[in-house]
């Protein structure tokens, strides 16, 4: 560059790393995409580099632009820059707004302004973050509220909340998904007419394909109502904020300040077509740029793709420092651990069981180096002086540059000290270009909700919002995907024929203008949120499958169907350990008493060695669920040499899909095998530390009503334990007296004795059966594959059992099953296996 006044031209030239000890040759400048990529990035670099234009405003008190009481609800008596350009929009107008400011520049003072804006007018306010982690940091953040009296209830999977403490807070701190089953729920209706502003963090997510169309179809729905609830959208990373803010018709306020500079680097490394060479030189590459960091008492985030990588690169710093890794498994969390933290190394990821110590040692800098996925890569405040992203990749999937830009934010962050940060994205030379571009242009939000849009229509006509196929057009016209220029119905039409096609809904006949009704089985399905294709290829499995002979049969087609449909069970280990120990589990049929020394895996597969097919490593850890219960009563890490963290997304998954199918009783929408099957499946992975065998689901779902939501899962091990020193093994008991610690008060302990099926009576004749049900409760009466559905009235019914199917193979098998509505279930023939289960057992 000149000094002359004179134009000079920026060549780019690629370096490979200094990992690459021989270069052959100087590389030649750069040309066409790569140099104009480099061109922009360098732009970029500039202007970050470059003193702003003029000086930003100074900080002001909080009582210069809020009342006076609120200042003592605020973590900071003044507001920076960047709060000072967004609180007057908020605060001065009901309409919707739209922040978008860099990572660091305090946005979570601003939604607290939102918030406490909607509580001073006498509304509630939802702050809906993307995910479990955020929670945690937005909770600790709203400590002070209660203090000061506010009631703010914390909503995710993992927290389960009394309905009416729900009811009576002031702020709901909710990821979306949880917020949208609860807009779902009947019984939340009146509460959510109360929620006055709707506070989204991390907006942007809009344009995840995950995430983004949940978040679509909430705003969609509540976009044109600002009367009644206001949208207050935060965001770091938005190139299109302006059409998101348009379409939200939102007051937009982009903010440019940033408390620290940001430096970011692209590090390039060879092209390697092995996958394991290009692994390790990504690690050692990680490791040589922290150690530039923390050499100089700084700290390091590295964010890898992988919880693999996250152990691999952990120890490879650790070992950089003088810890001997050498004979440590990637499998043993403990020696990992113990290493790790020998070295002020600090590991997370989902399944981590010791994440939450690992924030809290890199947040009081015990830890100088944290190696996490992306699971604190948005709103979790865990700042450091240098951000790596090791890969490029989450899992086989390309990462999103929205992603990047979050974890770059980490970066430097002023209320740790670190005034200026600097953040390396590590790229081979075949991706060094398109990177430069896509970090240069920014993150483009564009609507996903197409890719779902069935689970959302239906969600919009259980909830009342859409009623005929006129409103459901006015809806589709709401959406940001319409508003970006999805202006065809087609997409709209193929929904609704699906839905209407899976028995999810009917349209009944109109003029012009269909009615569209909600089925129950839509319904049970947009109340449990899983996903209607999904769940219609399952239920369609399940429903062709030929009628078991026995309850062993009947639980190895379930998992079967399983891992056939649900891609999160499909997924192979990267461990040989681990691998090898789901081979075994498999031969044995997932009865570990029969393992023995010389047991081989026998059935072949994709991987090696030992070979693995798609979705055997999820069906081994459901067969131990089944036929080794007492296995998962350890408190340990591992269970035959699997570790326990690989096993809680499959337990998850299958478990959401065997309630649904468990709950299909008193439908009529599914044969009574597979729904009592499901439905004592489903719990027992659920409980499955309780080591609950087969035939407990009826139990477990008793101590489920009796514990309630928020205590369950302390108190229905508690009661397990009880009921089974008393050789309590079925909800079939005629107490009168509550056990110690049931927490339903003494009429709904007695409505539940009340509703349970216990009391029906079920005789079989040659060609009928009889039946004496309370009114709610359902029986279906079977020959061979197919059954028929009958309600119960209060008075005893006789019913012939229904006329066999034509070339069915297991008609003859007769039989009958009464449910409640509530999911309680008994059964004729084997199905008498899952009313209780022996002691003996």
């Amino acid at each position: 560059m000149s000094d002359t006044g004179a134009l000079t031209e920026l060549v780019a030239h690629p370096e490979l790393c200094a990992l690459d000890k021989v270069q052959q040759h100087a590389p030649a400048p750069v040309s066409g995409h790569g140099a104009y990529a480099a061109r922009d990035a360098f732009d970029m670099t500039w202007e970050a580099l470059a003193p702003p234009a003029e000086d930003p405003p100074q900080p002001q008190p909080v009582v210069n632009l809020l009342p006076r009481e609120w200042a003592e609800l605020l973590p900071h008596p003044t507001f920076n820059p960047a709060q000072i350009a967004a609180v007057p929009a908020i605060v001065d107008s009901d309409q919707h707004v739209l922040v978008v400011a860099p990572t660091g520049a305090g946005k979570t003072p601003i939604g607290m302004v939102a918030a406490l804006n909607a509580h001073f007018q006498g509304r509630k306010a939802a702050w809906l973050v993307p995910q479990r982690s955020l929670t945690d940091e937005l909770d600790r953040d709203l400590e002070i509220w209660r203090r000061h009296g506010l009631e703010v209830v914390r909503l995710s999977g993992e927290f389960a909340t009394d309905i009416e403490l729900i009811k009576q807070a002031d702020v709901w701190v909710s990821t979306t998904e949880k917020f949208e089953s609860l807009c779902r729920a009947a019984s939340m209706r009146s509460a959510l007419a109360d929620v006055g502003c709707l506070i989204i963090d991390e907006i942007h997510l809009l344009g995840d394909p995950t995430r983004g169309p949940i978040l679509e179809a909430l705003l969609a729905r509540v976009r044109e109502a600002a009367a009644e609830v206001r949208i207050v959208g935060l965001s770091a990373t938005v190139s299109n904020a302006e059409a998101v803010a348009e379409w939200l018709h939102a007051t937009f306020v982009r903010v440019s300040w940033r408390p620290t500079r940001l430096i970011s680097q692209l590090p390039m490394i060879p092209v390697s077509s092995d996958r394991q060479t290009e692994r390790l030189t990504r690690a050692q590459l990680a490791v040589r740029l922290a150690q530039q960091f923390t050499a100089d008492d700084g700290s390091v985030l590295i964010f890898c793709g992988s919880k693999r990588n996250v152990r691999a690169t952990a120890l490879a710093v650790a070992a950089a420092r003088g810890v001997n890794t050498h004979a440590i498994d990637l499998d043993d969390t403990e020696k990992i651990r113990k290493a790790c933290e020998q070295a002020g190394i600090g590991l997370h990821y989902r399944d981590w069981p010791y994440k939450h110590d690992a924030e809290r040692g890199f947040r009081e800098r015990n830890l100088n180096t944290l190696v996490a996925t992306s699971t604190v890569a948005a709103g979790v405040n865990l700042p450091a002086r240098a951000v790596i992203v090791r890969d490029t990749q989450i899992g086989l999937d390309e990462m999103d540059v929205s992603m990047v830009l979050q974890m770059f934010g980490r970066a430097g962050r002023v209320g740790a000290g670190e005034h200026q940060g600097w953040a390396y994205l590590i790229t081979d030379e075949s991706e060094r270009a398109i990177w430069q571009a896509k970090l240069a242009a920014g993150f483009t939000v564009n609507s996903q909700i197409r890719s779902s849009l069935p689970d959302h229509v239906l969600a919009e006509v259980v909830q009342g919002r859409i009623s005929t196929r006129r409103e459901a057009e006015a809806w589709w016209m709401q959406t940001l995907a319409y508003h970006q220029g999805h202006r065809r119905l087609e997409p709209l039409c193929d929904a609704l024929f699906f839905l209407e096609e899976a028995e999810y809904l009917r349209l009944l006949d109109g003029d012009r203008d269909p009615a569209l009704r909600a089925t129950e089985l839509g319904r049970l399905t947009s109340r449990l949120m899983v996903s209607t294709t999904t769940a219609h290829s399952l239920r369609r499995l399940v429903f062709t499958a030929p009628l078991p002979p026995g309850p062993d049969a009947a639980e190895d087609t379930l998992f079967l169907v399983l891992v056939e449909v649900l891609a999160e069970l499909q997924q192979t280990p990267s461990s040989e350990q681990a691998r090898a120990a789901a081979a075994t589990i498999l031969q044995a049929n997932g009865h570990l008493e029969l393992i023995g020394a010389s047991t081989a895996y026998t059935r072949g597969g994709l991987a090696a060695p030992p070979g693995l097919a798609p979705g055997d490593f999820a069906m081994a850890l459901l067969l131990m669920v089944a036929n080794s219960p007492r296995a998962f009563r350890s408190s340990g890490r591992f269970i035959s040499g699997i570790p326990i963290e690989t096993m809680f997304p499959i337990f998850n998954e299958a478990e959401r899909y065997l309630y649904w199918l468990g709950a299909q009783g008193t439908l009529g929408t599914l044969h009574p095998w597979a729904v009592i099957t499901s439905g004592d499946l489903a719990r027992r992975i659920r409980w499955r530390q309780c080591g609950a065998p087969r035939g407990s689901g009826r139990l477990l779902w008793m101590l489920e009503q009796m514990a309630t939501g928020p205590r369950a899962a302390d108190l229905v091990p508690q009661l397990w334990r009880a009921a089974s020193r008393r050789n309590v093994t079925r909800p079939d008991w005629h107490a009168t007296v509550q056990p110690v610690g049931c927490q339903l008060p003494d009429e709904k302990y007695t409505a539940l004795l009340r509703e349970r099926v216990t009391d029906a009576v079920l005789v079989t004749h040659e060609d009928l059966i009889t039946f004496h049900l309370a009114t709610g409760q359902q029986a279906s009466v079977w020959n061979g594959s197919s059954f028929a559905h009958h309600p119960g009235n209060g008075d005893e019914q006789s019913v012939p059992y229904p006329s066999p199917l034509p070339d069915d193979p297991t008609s003859g098998q007769c039989g009958a099953a009464v449910f409640s509505r509530r999911g309680d279930g008994i059964g004729t023939g084997w199905l008498a296996a899952y009313h209780g289960y022996s002691i003996e057992s």
